[in-house]
C-alpha cells in the first residue's frame, strides 16, 4: 500500500478561490476584507511567514496592512499597536505574530485583541466559544490549523464522524482546540489527546483511523504504529542543520516508512501549512461579514 496524498496546495487553492466570490460579493457591497499583521522584530522565520500572509491576500483581494516593530520595542509599544488595529476600520482582522521577543508576554498581548477581530481564533472569548460549541454552529474565529485539518480530511472524503483520532501534542495552536473541534456535533469523532505523559503512545496511535502528530519532534511516529489505510496529518516541523553542507534541513514528525502503511497521508512541507494560511483568510472573510 502506498498512501495517497492529502494534498494542501490543491486544497487551499481551492479555499481561495471560493473566497474570492465572496469577496467580491462584500466589494460590491462596499466592505472590502483586511487583514493586519503586527510583526515584532527581526525573526527570519516570522518574516518570512508574515510575507507570505500578506502575498496571500493580494492572491484573493483581501487588502493587507502590515505593521512591523523593532527589536527593541517594548511591551508598550506592542500594547498601542494593539490599540490602533482594533481600532483601525480598514482591519476586519488581524494577527499578532509570535514569539515576541524575550520580556513581552505573548498571552497579554494576544488578550488584548478584538475578539471580533481575531483572524487567529486563538483568543480566549473564542477559544471559550469553541468550549462552548459542542453542538457545531459555531460563528466565530476558528484556530487556523485545527481548521485546516479538518477541511483538508473533508475535502479528500476522509469520514471524521465516528472515527477515533489520535492527536499527538496538546499546544494551544493545534492539539488542545483540534480536539475540541473534532467532537463538535457533525463532526462526531473520539478524540485520544497524547502528550509526552502518555505512557502508550503506540497503542493508542494504532488504534487511530486518523493520526495527527504536532510534537516538533523528527520521524517521531512510526511505520509500525499505524493502522493500516489510516489518515496521518504530519503538522509539526523541525529544523535540522546538516554540519557537513551547512544547510538546514525542515523535517516532519512522521517517518518516511508511514507512506507505506497509511491510507492517506499529508506532506510536509505542502499539507497543512498551505490549509493554515487558507483558513486566516477564511476567517478574515467571515469576519468582515459579520461587521457588515
Amino acid at each position: 500500500m502506498t498512501a495517497k496524498t492529502l494534498d494542501g496546495l490543491a486544497a487551499a487553492a481551492a479555499v481561495k478561490a471560493e473566497l474570492s466570490d465572496r469577496i467580491q460579493s462584500l466589494r460590491t457591497s462596499g466592505k472590502t476584507p483586511g487583514l493586519g499583521t503586527l510583526l515584532v522584530g527581526d525573526d527570519p522565520g516570522s518574516h518570512s511567514y508574515v510575507g507570505g500572509k500578506h502575498r496571500d491576500c493580494a492572491d484573493v483581494g483581501i487588502e493587507s496592512i502590515r505593521v512591523d516593530l523593532p527589536e527593541s520595542a517594548t511591551a508598550a509599544d506592542v500594547r498601542a499597536a494593539i490599540r490602533d488595529l482594533n481600532s483601525a476600520a480598514e482591519v476586519t482582522g488581524y494577527i499578532v505574530q509570535l514569539p515576541l521577543p524575550s520580556g513581552i508576554d505573548d498571552r497579554e498581548m494576544l488578550e488584548l485583541i478584538d475578539p471580533a477581530k481575531d483572524a487567529d481564533g486563538l483568543h480566549p472569548t473564542n477559544l471559550g466559544r469553541l468550549v462552548a460549541g459542542v453542538g457545531g454552529n459555531i460563528t466565530s474565529p476558528l484556530p487556523c490549523t485545527p481548521a485546516g485539518i479538518v477541511e483538508l480530511l473533508i475535502r479528500n472524503g476522509v469520514v471524521i464522524p465516528g472515527a477515533h483520532v489520535a492527536v499527538l501534542g496538546r499546544g494551544l495552536t493545534v492539539g488542545r482546540p483540534l480536539g475540541l473541534l473534532l467532537t463538535t456535533k457533525g463532526l462526531d469523532a473520539t478524540v485520544a489527546l497524547l502528550h509526552s505523559r502518555t505512557t502508550n503512545v503506540a497503542e493508542e496511535v494504532s488504534r487511530a483511523d486518523i493520526v495527527v502528530a504536532a510534537v516538533g519532534v523528527p520521524h517521531f511516529v512510526r511505520p509500525e504504529w499505524i493502522k493500516p489505510g489510516a489518515a496521518v496529518l504530519d503538522v509539526g516541523i523541525t529544523r535540522i542543520d546538516d554540519p557537513t553542507t551547512g544547510t538546514a534541513k525542515l523535517t516532519g514528525d512522521v517517518h518516511p516508512g508511514v507512506a507505506e502503511v497509511a491510507g492517506w497521508l499529508s506532506p510536509n512541507p505542502g499539507g497543512v501549512g498551505p490549509m493554515t494560511r487558507a483558513m486566516l483568510l477564511a476567517n478574515v472573510v467571515r469576519l468582515a461579514e459579520q461587521a457588515t
